[in-house]
């Protein structure tokens, strides 16, 4: 604690205080604004990488036969990213204190740079078995580098935001939402344009540049280790939950991964590049309402339970209107097909931004000690349920789009997101009841302990 100013020296106090405190502000907030920059980096970069595949690469397959295998295996390509995924989520989000979150970043970076110009070369490698092999080692050492790094960068980022993780998380989903623009008409452009090389090198050469810069700007943290485990964290009730509606939503945006493109392709007769301007509609909308729906789950709290509830049912029905569903009767247009993945855009950001702050104070009440490796924990939990749903949606994705269309495909994949979403809410509503509760029963508690040191005192005549 400061010492006490001495008298008559409070004027002087008042003028030398304020440039102390500018100077501080000034020291955190160019910590925090490279912090931001680096995380940026790697959303921008790995949304472009991951997403560049959408348009072309199940066109790629079906029609140069490199494989001649059936949709299910496409989808396995992209369903075997989010099983390795999910294992190095939690292995680096456990001991991200011992290898240091600095290092890990910027070597999952520079690693996933590498993999993705690998990815491109593949087109050289012989059909069959060995093109399936390759490209299942490629898109495995990618999945390692892409947890390394994201785990790194949101455990920094709660280091250096923990009372406004809501609202970076949303601002920098304008990132993640522009990779996820950007990459599926980049990648359309430069495939048509150059052929199937060029998109992945030239992401790849992209993402190795960002490397040096990040080496430079992003901060170092040091902490100690954590007494707790990703066990106790999932088994309690509400993270539970939130990693179910997590997984739902994963599990949606891996879905359209093998199918979207073809089902656009086959139903409208659009070329590659346009079905990348398809996948503008999900993408641009989730970008631009994350920002808002961070800072709400900040600046109000409460509203984080209303936005994991309603952000997942809406989830749901738009996806059973993708098709939309025959059971409903409406035929198959493109401008319903665009306006309902702009709003499941939106109502995705609406369930997902709030996820982390929510786990994090849970975690908190349960005896989560406040640190870098609870950041730890937190990230690589997070980012497992994600690369979890991420696998399944694709690959179940695949194989239903191939045995009864896409249409009942997608109405399956709304299921989902509509049973953890009503799941949610009954959870908060038996929360509700059992917070009122409590304090009735503290209120009568307090009422009979004042009855009774009543009676104990002396009765005056």
């Amino acid at each position: 604690m400061d010492p006490a100013l001495p008298p008559g020296s409070h004027s002087a106090s008042d003028d030398d205080q304020p440039e102390i405190v500018r100077n501080e502000s000034r020291r955190l907030s160019r910590e925090q604004l490279f912090t931001l920059i680096s995380a940026a980096s790697i959303n921008l970069g790995s949304m472009m990488c991951y997403s560049i595949l959408g348009p072309f690469f199940p066109h790629e397959v079906r029609e140069l036969k490199k494989k001649g295998v059936s949709n299910t295996v496409t989808g396995m390509i992209f369903g075997c990213f989010a099983v390795f995924d999910l294992l190095s989520c939690l292995f680096f989000g456990k001991y991200l204190v011992h290898i240091g979150a600095k290092f890990m970043f910027l070597a999952g970076m520079f690693v996933s740079g590498g993999a993705t110009i690998l990815f491109g070369m593949l087109d050289q490698a012989p059909d069959g078995p060995v093109f399936i092999t390759l490209c299942f080692l490629v898109r495995v050492v990618d999945a390692i580098s892409f947890a390394a790094a994201i785990t790194a960068s949101f455990s920094l980022l709660a280091k250096v935001f923990p009372d406004n993780m809501g609202t970076v998380m949303g601002s920098l989903e304008i990132f993640s939402g522009l990779g996820l623009v950007l990459g599926p008409p980049l990648g359309g452009f430069l495939y048509e344009t150059f052929g199937y090389e060029v998109p992945f090198i030239f992401l790849g050469c992209l993402v190795l540049l960002m490397v040096p810069l990040n080496m430079y700007i992003l901060p170092n943290y040091d902490s100690a280790p954590s007494e707790h485990s990703f066990w106790k964290l999932i088994t309690l009730p509400k993270v539970g939950l939130i990693s179910l509606i997590i997984m739902s939503l994963s599990g949606g945006f891996g879905f359209l991964d093998p199918t979207l493109s073809l089902f656009v392709l086959d139903k409208f007769n659009l070329s590659a590049g346009y079905v990348g301007l398809v996948f503008l509609g999900l993408a641009l909308s989730y970008s631009i309402s994350s920002p808002l729906f961070g800072l709400l789950s900040d600046k109000v709290p409460y509203l984080r339970k209303w936005f994991l509830v309603s952000g997942s049912i809406i989830t749901g029905v738009c996806y059973m209107l993708l098709g939309p569903v025959p059971i409903l009767h409406i035929n198959s247009q493109l401008w319903l097909l665009i306006l309902v993945l702009v709003v499941n855009g939106i109502s995705v950001g609406m369930s997902l931004i709030p996820t982390f702050p929510e786990v994090l104070s849970c975690a908190y009440e349960n005896g989560f000690e406040e640190g870098l490796s609870t950041f730890g924990l937190v990230s690589g939990l997070l980012g497992a349920m994600w690369s979890l749903g991420a696998f399944i949606g694709p690959t179940l994705g695949g194989f239903l789009h191939e045995k009864i269309g896409f249409e009942w495909a997608a109405a399956v994949q709304g299921l989902w997101a509509l049973i953890t979403g009503l799941a949610m809410g009954l959870f908060y509503i038996l929360e509700h009841w059992r917070g009122k509760r409590c304090e009735l029963q503290n209120t009568l508690s307090t009422e009979e302990e004042r009855e009774e040191r009543a009676s104990l005192l002396p009765h005056r005549i």
